[in-house]
């Protein structure tokens, strides 16, 4: 008995011995668990990487395409506008001839509009006769008085008038600075020549102390 020693067994080692490979076996299949679940996050992240991309290509290529086709409208925009100037002038050319063989020189006359300097009246209307004959009666917007203020000349008439001795009278109706309407009138003579004739009225209200109505040759 002397020569043996007592060995006491632990029945809680044993339980951890043979709990051991089931341990092992735990862990292994977390590992499995986890090594799919990154694979699949992978998955996912490539496939939302390639959408991206192609987003990006969609996007681009759509991108070149507005702007070719913003190119073209630009294009067309400026061939239009061409296409206007040169109508335009067209049309201004015409007219200049067509008032040649409606108005030749040695028979056309023109009477031109102006208001004197600083004048602060309101001109609403005017009405002129030729020889006892109406040939124009014009009534003035707010931004044509204001351009004849600004030192503007309106072409009021062109017509066709015989050599010689005419009459003109001319009325003028409007708004006085301090709110009176008021109407003048003014009778003037002029000669007709063989070239074409140009008469000017200068017209100013009751406020300014030039003549009302004054007729020059321009």
């Amino acid at each position: 008995m002397g020569g043996h020693r007592s060995i006491s067994l632990n029945p809680q080692a044993g339980q951890h011995l043979a709990s051991a490979p089931r341990a092992s076996s735990g862990r292994q299949a977390r590992v499995a668990t986890s090594r799919r679940r990154h694979s699949q996050l992978r998955t996912l992240v490539l496939g939302l990487l390639f959408v991206l991309g192609l987003l990006c290509l969609l996007g681009s290529a759509s991108s070149r395409a507005e702007g070719t086709e913003r190119q073209q409208m630009k294009g067309l925009d400026e061939q239009v506008q061409e296409i206007k100037s040169e109508v335009l002038d067209i049309a201004a050319e015409l007219g200049r001839l067509e008032e040649k063989l409606l108005y030749p020189s040695n028979t056309q006359v023109a009477v031109f509009v102006a208001l004197a300097a600083q004048d602060p009246s309101r001109f609403d209307a005017i009405r002129v006769q030729i020889d006892g004959q109406l040939v124009a009666h014009y009534i003035y917007s707010f931004k044509e008085l204001d351009a004849l203020r600004r030192g503007g000349v309106q072409r009021l008439f062109v017509g066709n008038l015989a050599t010689g001795e005419h009459r003109i009278e001319v009325q003028v109706d409007g708004k006085a600075k301090s709110g009176n309407d008021f109407s003048h009138t003014g009778q003037f003579s002029f000669t007709k020549g063989v070239e074409p004739k140009l008469v000017g009225l200068t017209l100013a209200g009751p406020d300014s102390g030039e003549a009302r109505i004054e007729l020059g040759n321009w």
